[in-house]
């Protein structure tokens, strides 16, 4: 299994290698429209930036993972919670488990007692 990643691996940095050396043109990133940029007041806004094209969208892909990423973290946090509680839930009744059987078994027998808690 560990060949098949690495073999795996290996593919897609070729792949990312002949993406980046066939976009290496310069492309002009705008952060506002011509048109909006113009507005009064919004001018700082507008930022122009000249970057070859596999790095607009390299950074796009990771944009896009670092978006899903949080975006299904958020989404999960009432499952992570309930699992938190539950757990609670689970230790409490295991000490009151434990503090039962024990008072159940101060009379008995030891020999008793571990036959009963191993049943």
């Amino acid at each position: 299994m560990r060949y098949i990643r690495y073999a795996f691996l290996a593919a897609l940095a070729v792949i990312l290698v002949t993406l980046a050396l066939a976009n290496r043109g310069a492309v002009t990133l705008n952060t506002l429209p011509s048109g909006l940029a113009s507005f009064p007041g919004i001018e700082w806004l507008a930022i122009s930036v000249e970057l070859p094209l596999f790095i607009v969208i390299f950074a796009g892909i990771v944009l896009g993972l670092l978006i899903g990423f949080i975006w299904e973290w958020l989404r999960e946090f009432k499952h992570r919670s309930e699992a938190a509680k539950r757990k609670g839930e689970v230790r409490q009744l295991e000490r009151e488990l434990r503090k039962t059987q024990a008072e159940r078994d101060k009379d008995k027998d030891e020999v008793l007692a571990i036959l009963d808690q191993s049943s």
